[in-house]
């Protein structure tokens, strides 16, 4: 079938008739014309992912059945208008994946005290190391055991984003954001420890930062 037969275009008009009369046998109609086009033709091409794609989808026809009385008929189908729509929420996932990639990259600078075996940096020695990785486990003891388990994961045993994500029961979006909050917190009880004078590895933890703990944060 195209969206453009005249036939379609009869049946699709009165079909969005009986929606706005708040007929849901219309709806599952429409849904099931679009909802594969509109997942296989434009969501899951951008972005890649089933998950993310499905999870559009239904935005989508949220967004239909909440702003069907704004669509304009103009003599066409209502596909073009929702796959924009698909397109643009596409879009808004793709921006806040690298709004989280970026700053995933930013807190990568807290990562490198987690980094199991780190090498000590210049003019340090074993002794520093070993006091460093003592006073980051003192303060991943003070986390939420469910911060915890997402940095242990991600760092410590450096496992995949999605590996995490299955380990923890969540969708890798959310593992994400989980990890952001774990990081942030680490961070908030570092700095509160260096303000205290307690991490004596401190010093090391700053000079110690490497490329290597940008690449465990970066998606794969």
């Amino acid at each position: 079938m195209t969206f453009n037969d005249p036939a379609w275009l009869e049946q699709e008009r009165r079909l969005l008739d009986e929606l706005r009369r708040g007929d849901r046998t219309a709806f599952a109609q429409l849904y099931r014309a679009f909802a594969q086009p509109l997942y296989a033709r434009v969501l899951l091409p951008k972005l890649g992912d089933r998950q993310a794609a499905e999870d559009v989808l239904a935005e989508t026809f949220r967004i239909m059945l909440e702003k069907l009385d704004q669509y304009e008929d103009r003599g066409g189908s209502i596909w073009s208008w929702l796959a924009t729509v698909a397109a643009n929420k596409a879009r808004d996932v793709e921006r806040e994946r690298a709004r989280r990639g970026q700053a995933l990259r930013g807190f990568a600078l807290l990562s490198a005290p987690l980094l199991d075996g780190q090498a000590p940096g210049p003019g340090d020695d074993a002794g520093d190391a070993a006091r460093l990785q003592a006073d980051v486990a003192r303060v991943m003891e003070d986390l939420n055991p469910r911060y915890r388990r997402a940095l242990t994961l991600r760092f410590i045993e450096d496992r995949p984003r999605v590996e995490c994500a299955e380990l923890l029961e969540v969708k890798v979006a959310t593992f994400d954001v989980l990890l952001l909050r774990a990081l942030r917190a680490f961070r908030e009880r570092w700095q509160a420890s260096v303000a205290a004078g307690t991490p004596a590895a401190a010093t090391s933890a700053t000079s110690a930062m490497s490329a290597t703990s940008a690449t465990r944060i970066e998606t794969r």
